[in-house]
Formats: structure tokens, sequence, C-alpha cells
């Protein structure tokens, strides 16, 4: 199964990160998609986020009737600051037989290089940007 992770804050999810999710959808890139919520960025402030469990359950509301959009919250038991290598290698540990693609916005590609060991993400990953 091919997935592609939408990762990001979703404070709160918005009509564009659900038109990117549907599109990327129709355009049948990914078999599913799953957005990942970070409990806490690196790369922002902290303090300024509603409660992460609040965050999925407006996620969860929000794709309620789409079958291939689903709700991860695994970064919630990964340490924090949430960092997207971290979370890729524990998702290829627990799906084997997964394929995963990155989902961001052209805005996040401009700090790629802020992000932890981002030359293996470019390296090893698709990236769908947006």
């Amino acid at each position: 199964m091919k997935v592609g992770l939408y990762f990001g804050s979703f404070n709160p999810i918005h009509l564009g990160h659900l038109i990117i999710a549907q599109h990327i959808i129709n355009q049948e890139l990914v078999d599913q998609i799953w957005f990942v919520i970070s409990p806490q960025n690196p790369l922002k402030k902290a303090g300024t986020l509603l409660n992460q469990n609040h965050r999925k359950r407006l996620i969860d509301i929000a794709i309620v009737y789409e079958s291939k959009l689903k709700t991860s919250n695994v970064e919630f038991t990964l340490p924090k600051p949430s960092y997207t290598i971290d979370t890729l290698i524990y998702l290829k540990e627990k799906y084997p037989d997964y394929s995963f693609d990155i989902i961001m916005g052209s805005d996040s590609l401009k700090n790629i290089e802020r992000w932890k060991n981002f030359e293996i993400l470019l390296n090893e990953y698709n990236f769908l940007i947006f």
C-alpha cells in the first residue's frame, strides 16, 4: 500500500488541507492519506497549539465520510519534539510492506534544510509538494 503522510500541526485542520488531500486521492498518487498530527513542531513556538486530542477530533470529524483519509496520532507517543525522520523510521518498522510519500506545502519545503536529517528524507522519500 502506498500511503501519503500529511504531516502538520493542523491547528486546526482547514479547507485548504482537505482540498490538497482530495486532489492527491483523485489523482491516484497514493492509496491512502494519513494526517499525522504533530504534538509539537520543533520549528514552531510551544504553547500556541490547541490540545493534540482536540486537533485529532477535528480531523476525525472533517474526514468522517472519506474512506481513503485517515487520522494518525503516531507522534503522540513518540519523543517530543516530533521529527519527521523519527516518525518515518517508526512507521517503516511497524508497516514494512507499505511505502510512504511525504505531503507538504511549498512553504515547508523552503525550510527543509532546517529539518533533522533532511538529506535522508530527500534521498529516500518521494515528496508531493503543494
